[in-house]
């Protein structure tokens, strides 16, 4: 990483590993190229640069409400991988009203996004997904987690990456049992997967519209 590229550092750095990862991981886990992807907290493209390239064009559709970060994703990491003339669909927005795209989508990622919000920031989060998911499509969200319940109230250290989560401020470590109270909610169902090798020890669930 280039010392004048800070919106690589400001979406976590890592950006080699944890971009192919997340793509590594959403290919295996059914993605094909005519599926049309909503990348929550799209950043500068960690992730984006990757499923721009291997989705038939047109289908990745990223959000995020910093514009600086879109903006070196578009003039800097597209051109830089080839894929300045690709359409790519990116939304500058911080209140998640992913039905301004105006499309339904097969899958969506969230990495690393409800690691840095309250469970209320997180609910509207899934009502919003939920209303533009088609059915049978699939979220798949990281979080930091609180295994066995007994951090409610104090910091956690992983330690892999070392990183130290709380339960009151950002970033936030739950137990999976809030998320799978958040699905029923609104509407989706939650299935736990945990441990998929991310570097900083984040786990990752799948919510599902039937």
């Amino acid at each position: 990483m280039m010392p004048d590229e800070p919106w690589r550092e400001y979406v976590g750095g890592l950006w080699d590993e944890i971009g192919e990862l997340q793509f590594n991981f959403l290919v295996e886990n059914g993605l094909q190229p005519f599926h049309r992807l909503l990348d929550i907290g799209c950043g500068s493209l960690r992730g984006g640069i990757h499923f721009v390239r291997y989705l038939e064009d047109g289908n990745y559709y990223g959000i995020d409400k910093e514009q600086w970060l879109l903006d070196a994703a578009r003039d800097v990491e597209l051109p830089r991988y080839g894929l300045a003339d690709r359409k790519v669909h990116l939304l500058n927005r911080s209140d998640f009203n992913f039905s301004e795209f105006g499309v339904t989508f097969d899958y969506a990622l969230a990495q690393s996004v409800f690691t840095h919000l309250t469970w209320n920031s997180i609910l509207r989060c899934l009502v919003n997904v939920e209303a533009v998911l088609r059915r049978g499509g699939k979220l798949f969200a990281t979080f930091f987690e609180d295994e066995r319940g007994e951090h409610r109230t104090t910091p956690l250290s992983h330690a892999r990456g070392g990183i130290t989560s709380y339960p009151d401020q950002d970033p936030y470590h739950y137990e999976f049992d809030v998320f799978a109270e958040l699905g029923r909610r609104v509407g989706l169902d939650v299935h736990y997967i945990g441990e998929w090798n991310h570097p900083r020890d984040q786990r990752m669930m799948m919510f599902i519209k039937p």
